[in-house]
């Protein structure tokens, strides 16, 4: 091997190290043969006489740190859109956000068709007060285009301090014209559970906007106060739900299961990535109908909830197919703060069935009639209303309150399910 300097030395010693303890992990029968010491160091050669090359050629000095972070951020981007490497702000920027308060402009994305898309913007952000809807698929920021981004790229160019502005150009699946939004940032603060109402005769409505590592703590809360009105049925409203922590779907779920009963599955490449993951509590709440309505912004772990419930026969699924976010990404924090994101399984609902790029076909197909609105203004104006009265002209809404009381039909449906695993 060529001299390559005393730290990348170190550095190899210590990746390979990583590689040979991965190799040993427990592997099942199809997966490929573990790597050896000489495929290793045959590979990491080659990777020596580039970081060489560059440290003597290159038009610019650059870092060891600058070489390895590239290195390992096409590493992982190149398997697939939702694996990346954090760098220590990136990582700070990750927790804070699954925490509920973060600075940008309030969306969720991924890369789907090799193309920046939005799964959905957070309600009540400036992205969804500006009209951005979701599958909007971005094509610049800032005038800059976004075909060659990661995950990463677009989030850091979206990020930014309260007050400034970032320009989407956004291109829109059921419209011929290109569309520019200019977005000014704030403090993005997500209230997980939105909205905890009684709808008037026994039937309650509960709006989870995404999942937070408090969203099953202020669920049950929300549901505590309901249950206080004789609730006899709810509706569980995920639309445009982006999704967020596994734990945190698995908690909330449980709350209306039976103890013991299936939430998730995961399944992946070696064995302790197959896990089932079960309901731990019994449920607190009666046996009531429930509607969990979905859309095309709801998403990952909406489509756990979603999915659990249905296969679990204790609720009616009702809206449109959904976003189809079903990959596990593990988060490992390194030595320097730094951190890998890496797809480790998929999820399957009780039942068996995939979600990942596949979604969740509702029980009950109902298409929202977005009321008579012109320009982006007047869809700003309209949500900006109070929530009764949006509830009130909002169809599928509607359209789940009369399943409800339609016990026959409602009973029907939940005996047509698919059943789950034994």
């Amino acid at each position: 091997m060529r001299r390559v300097g005393l730290g990348l030395i170190l550095f190899l010693a210590v990746l390979l190290s990583c590689c040979v303890s991965f190799a040993k992990q427990p592997q099942e029968k199809t997966a490929p043969k573990p790597l050896t010491k000489e495929d290793i160091f045959y590979e990491l050669e080659l990777f020596a006489d580039a970081i060489t090359l560059i440290n003597a050629n290159y038009v610019e000095e650059v870092t060891p740190k600058q070489m390895i972070y590239g290195a390992m951020d096409g590493m992982l981007s190149s398997l697939d859109s939702h694996s990346g490497f954090l760098t220590p702000d990136e990582f700070k920027e990750l927790r804070t956000e699954t925490g509920g308060e973060f600075g940008g402009v309030g969306i969720k994305v991924t890369i789907r068709d090799k193309v920046l898309t939005v799964i959905s913007p957070l309600e009540g952000t400036p992205a969804y007060k500006a009209g951005i809807q979701p599958e909007d698929r971005i094509i610049k920021i800032d005038d800059e285009s976004t075909k060659d981004f990661t995950l990463e790229d677009a989030v850091k160019r979206m990020r930014g301090a309260p007050g400034t502005k970032v320009n989407l150009t956004i291109i829109r699946e059921d419209e011929d014209k290109i569309k520019d939004f200019a977005i000014r940032r704030a403090i993005i603060k997500i209230k997980s559970v939105k909205d905890a109402v009684a709808l008037g005769g026994g039937i309650a409505y509960v709006r989870i906007a995404d999942f937070q590592r408090y969203t099953a703590g202020d669920l049950k809360k929300a549901m505590g106060r309901l249950m206080k009105r004789d609730i006899r049925g709810l509706i569980i409203d995920l639309r445009s739900n982006p999704g967020g922590l596994l734990s945190s779907a698995i908690s909330s779920s449980g709350l209306f299961l039976e103890k013991g009963d299936i939430v998730v599955i995961t399944k992946g490449r070696i064995k302790k990535q197959n896990m089932v993951f079960r309901s731990k509590t019994q449920t607190p709440y009666p046996d009531f109908p429930i509607v969990v309505l979905v859309d095309r912004g709801s998403a990952s772990a909406s489509e756990i909830l979603a999915g659990a419930l249905r296969d679990n026969d204790r609720a009616v699924i009702m809206g449109t197919k959904t976003f189809g976010k079903g990959s596990v990404q593990t988060v490992v924090p390194l030595s320097d703060g730094s951190a890998v994101r890496i797809t480790t399984s998929l999820y399957l609902t009780p039942s068996g069935e995939v979600i990942h790029n596949k979604g969740i076909t509702p029980d009950v197909e109902v298409k929202y009639d977005m009321p008579e609105i012109e320009g982006e203004a007047d869809i700003k104006a309209f949500r900006e209303r109070p929530l009764l009265e949006r509830l009130k002209e909002d169809n599928q809404v509607q359209a789940a309150i009369e399943l409800i009381n339609d016990e026959k039909r409602y009973s029907s449906i939940i005996e047509s399910t698919p059943k789950k695993d034994a």
